[in-house]
């Protein structure tokens, strides 16, 4: 008779990584205190709850950062997109304020979240629900006909969200032909994005995205999350005001850009032979990016060289700068995923950054100095987040791979079908393989050849440390 299946224990990761249970007293009352000051329509924020707007996410999420409106306007399209206003609620130097600097940002774990804001704030009163209107920092962004940017404009205004859609419900409503009036133009201009994309050079690369969920039976299993064609629509929405945030701050001087190389001519170079040997022809001036995009869907092959392509997107970081203060923007501003310049400025309730970049472009659209408290926050940012996103990074790596030793443990011996993502190293270091059911990526040792399906053995399966093991 078979062992019980272990559960992974997500609290013991919790205090592995020193996540924080609780908001000092102090930051719960100036949150509760911000909570019960809503601002309204007056100097400097406009009333614009006649803007058809909603919010797209995960089904039960509460912390909504943006809500969206997209629709044709002549013959291009008008992009609204409202991210809830933290700035006008986090008083600098606070207690809060303190607090979420040092948090950096939500941490996502599978039985519940280590958020960045008190709830009170995130879930409720800063969150833009259908329930009312709501203060945000509202995006306006013209584009023409064929989705090029013609138009951009931001500032603080009073929105009402519509619905609280979800992306299944909303990939339902556009083949039944029943989408909100508030995106009717998104299933026009997410693709004429994708395809700007492709031509900016942005590196997509659509590896099986591990997610762990109830298994339904008082426990956990991983499951590969299918991308929506909506969720990449959603995402060029982000993207494209990421990108006119950028903007503002070049060309003022002044800001916090998200960072990431354009890879080297050896990471290129590795990238085309492993192509080749992957049997994919490299046609005559095409890109990374249109080479990936050409690729099919989930070909043993195709997924060894997606896998193979994670090593052009090296040396993410952020970068401040502030010309007026000797410090002038990066050599190079761009982002090598993207293939432009890029500012988070999106996720406000969720990612410390983006509320500073905010009030960057606020300040900068409206033809004012920025304060003095902004002003000198932004050198240590940068630093505050890449610690942030190790930590964010570590903890969901420790999650999913628990969860994949817990339902491997009892089949330690057992033989798999993988495909191959990755050889192991001349230097000893053991390959990689996607094994996908239950969907695991993990080391195996051994004779490998990248995109090859082989038959591999579970060595070792320990949900303790979520070290998994297999040999070929």
């Amino acid at each position: 008779m078979p062992s019980q299946r272990p559960v992974p224990d997500f609290a013991a990761v919790r205090a592995e990584f020193a996540l924080p249970d609780a908001f000092p007293p102090a930051v719960l009352a100036e949150a509760t205190q911000a909570a019960a000051e809503r601002p309204g329509p007056g100097p400097g924020r406009r009333d614009a709850t006649d803007v058809e707007l909603v919010t797209i996410d995960p089904p039960g999420s509460k912390d909504l950062d943006q809500a969206v409106g997209v629709v044709r306007r002549g013959a291009g399209f008008r992009v609204h997109y409202a991210i809830a206003d933290l700035g006008a609620v986090v008083v600098p130097g606070g207690a809060l304020d303190t607090d979420v600097r040092r948090r950096g940002q939500t941490i996502y774990l599978p039985d519940g979240a280590v958020p960045l804001h008190p709830p009170v704030l995130s879930e409720d009163a800063a969150s833009l629900l259908p329930d009312g209107p709501r203060a945000a920092v509202l995006w306006t962004v013209d584009l023409d006909g064929d989705g090029e940017v013609v138009a951009v404009d931001v500032g603080r205004a009073l929105v009402r969200s519509r619905a609280r859609l979800d992306y299944a419900g909303v990939q339902a409503d556009i083949a039944a032909g029943s989408l909100h009036p508030g995106i009717a133009g998104l299933p026009e201009l997410g693709p004429l994005r994708r395809a700007h994309a492709v031509r900016r050079g942005a590196i997509e690369l659509e590896l099986p995205e591990q997610e762990v969920v109830p298994d339904g039976a008082g426990g956990w299993t991983v499951q590969v999350r299918r991308r929506l064609d909506v969720e990449s629509w959603n995402a060029e929405i982000s993207l494209l005001t990421g990108m006119a945030a950028a903007r503002i701050m070049l060309d003022a001087g002044v800001g916090l850009l998200r960072t990431l190389p354009a890879p080297d001519d050896d990471a290129l170079a590795a990238f085309r032979r492993a192509a080749r040997e992957l049997g994919f022809a490299w046609p005559e001036g095409a890109s990374v990016a249109e080479v990936l995009a050409g690729l099919p869907a989930d070909t043993p092959s195709a997924l060894a060289l997606r896998r193979a392509a994670t090593t052009l997107l090296r040396g993410a970081g952020y970068a401040a700068f502030d010309r007026a203060a000797g410090a002038p923007p990066p050599d190079d501003p761009g982002h090598g995923g993207i293939g432009a310049p890029y500012a988070h400025v999106t996720a406000p309730l969720r990612r410390l950054i983006d509320r500073f970049g905010t009030e960057v472009c606020l300040a900068v659209v409206a033809g004012q100095e920025l304060p003095e408290w902004l002003r000198t926050a932004l050198p240590a940012l940068p630093e505050a987040m890449a610690a942030s996103d190790a930590l964010a990074g570590r903890v969901d790596r420790a999650c999913v791979d628990r969860t994949e030793a817990a339902l491997l443990h009892t089949h330690v011996g057992r033989e798999f079908d993988a495909v191959v993502l990755r050889p192991g190293q001349a230097d000893g270091e053991a390959g990689e393989v996607y094994v996908p059911e239950p969907p695991v990526l993990a080391r195996c040792t051994g004779d490998l050849a990248a995109g090859a399906v082989v038959r591999v053995r579970l060595q070792e399966a320990d949900p303790a440390t979520g070290r998994i093991e297999f040999a070929a």
